[in-house]
């Protein structure tokens, strides 16, 4: 009898000693990186070839080196969010409408998937804020803040 309480006491404290090096390790809270303010052109490192971005709001004009682009919906927004591992990195597809010189045309844009317009082609190369899982917002993107990096390659 004394065996079994001395065995049964070794496997409680055995359990606890385990279960001492276990813990929940909570969600990193995202950091602030402040937002672009609309039109801000940045260049993402000197001395790289390519365009700066342009960045734009919802409902926003901006013109991205030719082009004239307006934002105009969030058709999906399927980012993995910054703090979670997933199989697939995501997209976002937006309905835009596109102003040029000829006229003006409503067309969907899917991140880095390059849109060929007149002489070149139009980027949705960064979406800002990043996304990020479980939190108070749930994951949802407040469309207000959204901000969107578009580069236009091409032209004269």
């Amino acid at each position: 009898m004394i065996a079994r309480q001395s065995q049964a006491l070794l496997a409680g404290f055995m359990a606890a000693f385990a279960l001492a090096g276990c813990t929940i390790i909570p969600p990193a809270e995202p950091q602030s990186t402040p937002l672009p303010p609309p039109q801000e052109q940045a260049s993402e490192s000197a001395g790289n070839d390519q365009a700066p971005l342009t960045y734009a709001a919802l409902g926003q004009s901006v013109y991205v080196d030719g082009p004239r682009v307006t934002p105009l919906e969030v058709l999906e927004d399927s980012r993995c969010p910054m703090n979670a591992r997933c199989v697939w990195a995501g997209q976002v597809r937006l309905h835009i409408r596109i102003d040029l010189g000829s006229g003006s045309a409503t067309r969907e844009i899917t991140s880095g998937k390059p849109l060929q317009i007149a002489d070149g082609s139009l980027e949705l190369v960064e979406i800002r804020p990043d996304r990020v899982a479980g939190g108070e917002s749930g994951g949802v993107i407040d469309p207000g803040t959204y901000r969107f990096g578009f580069r236009f390659m091409g032209g004269l």
